[in-house]
């Protein structure tokens, strides 16, 4: 059922969702993270207490985009701080070829990945054309942002740099955004394989917020892996009527058993959560 003007209170001992009265909340210094309604594709917008922001994956409908950021930035903020890629699929990065002449790119991230495509291409040709600052991640790098936010890579752990993979799913950068005591598991796509490297490595997943993987594929969410994770509300990124059949009956189901609350972007548009550090809001 599509959220409607509503907040919901993500208290972090564990207790479900209490719907509260307020129509809608403004940033008010807290950190915000919204989940873009691209379509059929990824793009997380984060954006910091003190003006930090942070975009990972665009989609594949440059126009939509670029109107979502509008939306949440407003038409003249036009520089985000760090643009990241999680990995070269069209549905992530055809998106971000729309920034360039219309946005200040600060820094690019990604993993460098050897892959041929006319939109992966596209990117890193005119990062180096525009002589944007390109950086390299894997685990176990760290990003630190304002306020003691931090955004850490997961997987992968090894190096892509020159390099081409059979599975560019399982290519994706992983993050971990922790703010306090809040904190959100950005899976990208990856897979189950991924998902049983991070648990036989030990890492810890734990996060309210879990960014479902590959938009709710039936390849991913493993049920060992929510166990660790233990989310108390996932969000699928995903298009209206998809022909990949996303998010997958098995995934839902899934999700479900584990008592977690599912979003989607394909009914709720755009999902946004604030936090201070100790609470989290989710807002619609």
């Amino acid at each position: 059922m599509p959220l409607v003007a509503a907040a919901f209170y993500l208290w972090l001992n564990s207790q479900p969702l209490a719907l509260s009265p307020q129509p809608g909340l403004a940033d008010n210094g807290r950190l915000k993270v919204s989940f873009l309604d691209v379509g059929q594709g990824d793009a997380i917008l984060i954006k910091t207490p003190a003006g930090q922001k942070v975009l990972i994956d665009g989609g594949e409908n440059q126009e939509k985009l670029l109107a979502d950021l509008a939306d949440e930035l407003g038409w003249f903020d036009k520089r985000l701080d760090y643009v990241i890629l999680t990995h070269p699929h069209a549905d992530h990065v055809k998106g971000l070829n729309g920034l360039f002449g219309r946005w200040q790119i600060g820094q690019a991230v990604g993993t460098l990945l050897e892959h041929t495509s006319s939109a992966y291409d596209f990117w890193l040709n005119n990062l180096k054309s525009k002589q944007i600052k390109i950086v390299r991640w894997r685990s176990p790098q760290t990003l630190e942002l304002d306020n003691g936010i931090s955004l850490q890579v997961l997987s992968p752990t090894e190096s892509f740099l020159k390099q081409g993979t059979y599975n560019l799913n399982n290519s994706s950068l992983v993050l971990l955004l922790t703010y306090g005591r809040t904190k959100w598991l950005l899976a990208g796509d990856a897979e189950t394989e991924v998902e049983q490297d991070l648990l036989a490595r030990g890492v810890d997943i734990n996060a309210q917020v879990l960014k479902v993987a590959h938009h709710g594929s039936s390849g991913a969410t493993s049920q060992e892996f929510l166990a660790a994770v233990g989310p108390q509300v996932a969000v699928i990124s995903v298009g209206k009527n998809n022909d990949f059949g996303h998010p997958h009956e098995r995934t839902l189901n899934r999700l479900e058993r584990a008592g977690v609350q599912i979003l989607r972007t394909d009914q709720a548009g755009t999902i946004s959560f604030l936090s201070d550090g100790q609470t989290l809001e989710l807002i619609k």
